[in-house]
């Protein structure tokens, strides 16, 4: 059994949490977020910490406590420090560029693909192969990576496509005569 909704939630100088009813709100130097509890759950504040506590014995209060506990904290490294997830091109041809609330791609197919980038998030490209995506909330960066990624999924014989940094394509070896 996990016993991660015990652990209290550990919040820096600099960040403040507030609980009104099943609404808690985290505010920090990047900005700030907010989230709906489940009732089965309460949230303590104070003295730098805020702690998880179930309303009752029920094996999935148990559950919706640790998973409570782990988005609070993600709350909290969100509007201190912020998410970033990279992508890489790979291919011939294929490039990012990002224009303001835009990100434009090219990636092999007869027309460019224009993403808009949602509220909250931030895209950078350092270089035409390279795609940063920076912001406080940890499920919407990945979110976007994920979209991005999915116009052009690495294919398994060459390994061209979009891909996480650090991915490791398996390459499949390709047909004999």
């Amino acid at each position: 059994m996990s016993r991660v909704g015990k652990k209290p939630v550990e919040l820096p100088k600099g960040v403040e949490m507030t609980v009104a009813g099943t609404t808690v709100r985290v505010k920090g130097p990047k900005g700030e977020l907010t989230l709906a509890v489940d009732p089965q759950v309460g949230i303590e504040v104070g003295a730098g910490k805020a702690n998880v506590v179930t309303r009752s014995a029920t094996r999935s209060a148990r559950v919706v406590s640790g998973t409570t506990r782990a988005l609070l904290a993600n709350m909290v490294t969100g509007v201190t420090k912020g998410f970033e997830r990279k992508l890489e091109l790979v291919g011939v041809g294929y490039r990012a560029q990002a224009q303001g609330r835009k990100l434009n791609l090219t990636l092999g197919f007869s027309h460019p693909v224009a993403y808009p980038v949602p509220e909250g998030i931030t895209v950078e490209t350092p270089s035409q192969t390279e795609i940063v995506i920076k912001g406080t909330d940890r499920q919407k960066v990945g979110q976007v990576a994920a979209e991005i990624r999915h116009y052009r999924e690495p294919e398994p014989y060459k390994g061209k496509g979009v891909r996480f940094a650090g991915e490791q394509v398996i390459l499949k070896e390709a047909k004999k005569k």
